[in-house]
């Protein structure tokens, strides 16, 4: 954990930049991790998604979070940066949040300015919390945090329901409060994403979502930020994927034609390490004879 968080904060200060995809389970975390990318983004939405099959509107609980974290801080090598929606509740509810999950494996932890039960940051109908009651709860985090190298991210969702300008206000003061990255979610145009950097100090993150509010960017044409989020993109390939031959199965009744659109066996049983568990298996059960206690 004390590794991979201060490898994240040094990249931060000192570049380059991080185009980081989300993933909503270890697998993915681990596809990810060997397609070359430096970070995953734990993605709340995404947990929503396919753990429970609802929408991004609050449901996931500290707890489930905190599993699916443990899952991939033990599958992957990579700095984990946790959605943590709201904190899950007050000032206090934040510090336990920020502990459960940094002894879970976050090297970063973002939290949101929503009011409870939050909304993804491209549904309508938010609403956000008054500026000072957030600041709180990023002292809270700050001061919970057992190593410093976890980076707090604070998000504001103020774009969409008090305008731009009280966006970057509260930005700015979520950076003095402590947090050591911020993220304007939902800026709605190319214009609007650019200033955000050049307005408020620190480093920022960049969240592009397909159907979102946000212009689609390349991370090389959003240079001044220090992350680039494709927060489910992973998971939107493999729901289309999934559609995609199981309409073919349902109709043909048949998986021998798939060919190149699946993982082939081999692949899927390389990908969760079974060759490495195999070895292992085999290394703690080589008992000798000689070592073989009988028990009368």
């Amino acid at each position: 954990m004390g590794a991979t968080a201060a490898i994240l904060r040094r990249r931060l200060e000192s570049g380059p930049q991080l185009v980081v995809p989300g993933a909503a389970n270890a697998l993915t975390a681990r596809v990810i991790e060997e397609a070359g990318f430096d970070a995953v983004y734990v993605t709340g939405a995404g947990i929503a998604n396919t753990f429970l099959g609802a929408p991004d509107i609050g449901l996931v609980t500290l707890s489930e979070v905190r599993q699916h974290v443990e899952a991939m801080a033990d599958a992957v090598g990579l700095p984990l940066i946790v959605d943590a929606d709201t904190g899950f509740g007050n000032p206090l509810n934040v510090a336990r949040t920020v502990r459960t999950l940094e002894k879970a494996g976050a090297a970063a932890i973002q939290l949101e300015d929503q009011v409870s039960p939050k909304k993804c940051g491209h549904f309508a109908g938010k609403r956000v919390i008054p500026a000072g009651e957030m600041v709180q709860k990023i002292h809270a985090a700050v001061d919970a945090r057992v190593d410093e190298s976890v980076c707090i991210i604070a998000r504001t969702d103020a774009r969409v329901v008090e305008g731009f300008d009280s966006a970057l206000e509260r930005a700015a003061a979520y950076r003095e409060a402590g947090a050591d990255v911020l993220f304007v979610e939902a800026p709605q145009s190319l214009d609007e994403l650019r200033t955000v950097p050049s307005k408020v100090p620190g480093p920022h993150i960049a969240n592009l979502v397909e159907g979102g509010k946000t212009p689609l960017r390349s991370a090389d044409e959003l240079s001044e930020f220090a992350i680039v989020l494709f927060a489910n993109i992973a998971l939107q390939a493999a729901v289309k994927g999934m559609q995609s031959v199981l309409a073919d199965v349902r109709r043909t009744g048949s998986i021998a034609d798939l060919g190149e659109r699946i993982a082939p066996w081999a692949e899927r049983q390389r990908m969760v390490r079974k060759p490495a568990f195999d070895e292992a298996e085999q290394r703690y059960s080589a008992v000798s004879d000689e070592n073989t206690v009988e028990v009368r």
